[in-house]
């Protein structure tokens, strides 16, 4: 009776630990959950899921090997509890050693005695430094597709139950759908760059097209940007704003694309009458581009680039902070290019006389803080 009391006791306390077992394994998959899903640093995700390998595999030390398929090449990508650094040179070809032939084969490869035969380990000069004896290759699969070997190691001999190697291969997935995602975000980065990149061709395009009919001003809008940026730089505007304003100081006069060739190419002074329909081309471009979702946030520049600073301007009369920074920047820049071109009915004013007139407005037609900015900013071409 005694016995069977003991022993009821003994299997109670051995499912007790398998259920703590199990409830620490569940809660290192949570962690790294939190990782792939929080974390677009592959090196801060593959961090998380070695420690949570080696502490709840109970080994001595663990790596990822990356599959890179342009080089097909598996490449050393993070790895923990090494004495030395002799693994972080790893280039090996699919097939090639005990992890290329894991990725090959598409299945574990299990080394009990590493003293026996290292195989290609051999190549590392200090790798017999790191005594390991047990060597476990997992390959990381996702989608089909071969993404790595996640490498097991242990400096004792170590003969792994059942529950260990399917805790392995759970552990290996969380890898490999780690390497996915950052590979898809790469992909989706790499696609974004190249879309923006078009898309930043393709505003280029209309405003050399732009130049292209309004006579005087070839090449004219691109060094304009360029000024408008670094002032915004200069006033700190936020980082992710720039792009915004940039594409905006391109397209400040698409609405000229409104305005006839007569009046646009007049060779003489400007009727009231013909004023009044130049003064609604910021207008046009609001037309024009607001319907245009990636274009919104670049609208200020084209809509308020003649608004002024005691409410003197066009087309809504905005003053001061009514107007928005960009425009403010782009006021200043756009006169000052203006009154030193030539014009068929004046000459182009002096780079002095232009500065001076633009000091002397500061606070009545400019913002004095852009105004002391690029009157200060040096190498502007100024």
């Amino acid at each position: 009776m005694l016995e069977g009391f003991a022993l009821d006791i003994t299997r109670e306390k051995e499912c007790e630990t398998l259920a703590q077992a199990k409830d620490k394994r569940f809660g290192a998959l949570r962690n790294i959950d939190a990782a792939i899903i929080t974390s677009f640093d592959p090196r801060v995700t593959f961090d998380v899921i070695l420690d949570q390998i080696i502490t709840h595999l109970n080994v001595h030390a663990a790596d990822i090997l990356v599959f890179d398929p342009h080089s097909q090449l598996l490449r050393f990508a993070a790895g923990r509890g090494f004495i030395t650094n002799t693994l972080q040179y790893t280039n090996l070809r699919v097939g090639e050693g005990y992890a290329g032939q894991a990725a090959l084969e598409r299945r574990t490869i299990h080394i009990p005695d590493l003293t026996q035969d290292l195989g290609e380990l051999t190549r590392s000069p200090k790798f017999s430094q790191e005594r390991f004896v047990a060597y476990f290759g997992v390959p990381l699969i996702a989608r089909g597709q071969i993404n790595g070997i996640l490498e097991v190691m242990h400096r004792q001999p170590f003969q792994p139950d059942s529950d260990w190697m399917e805790f392995l291969q759970v552990l290996a997935g969380q890898v490999a759908i780690a390497i996915d995602n950052t590979s898809l975000l790469e992909e989706l980065q790499r696609a974004n760059a190249e879309l923006s990149m078009a898309y930043d061709a393709t505003l280029e395009s209309w405003s050399k097209a732009l130049e292209l009919r309004d006579e005087g001003t070839q090449g004219r809008h691109q060094q304009l940007a360029d000024i408008t940026i670094k002032i915004a730089q200069a006033l700190r505007i936020n980082e992710n704003e720039l792009m915004h304003i940039r594409r905006g100081a391109l397209l400040h006069d698409v609405g000229k694309i409104a305005i006839p060739d007569s009046i646009l190419k007049k060779p003489g002074p400007l009727s009231d009458q013909e004023w009044d329909i130049i003064k609604q081309h910021p207008s046009y471009a609001y037309q024009l581009l607001s319907p245009i979702p990636s274009l919104k946030s670049a609208i200020d520049i084209p809509y308020c680039h003649h608004e002024r600073w005691n409410g003197s301007g066009y087309p809504r009369g905005l003053k001061e902070r009514q107007i928005p920074l960009s425009a403010r920047i782009f006021a200043v820049i756009d006169v000052w290019d203006a009154l030193q071109s030539e014009k068929p009915y004046r000459r182009a004013w002096t780079h002095e006389e232009t500065l001076e007139y633009i000091q002397l407005n500061s606070g009545i037609l400019f913002d004095p803080a852009v105004v002391e900015t690029f009157l200060q900013m040096p190498n502007l071409g100024i």
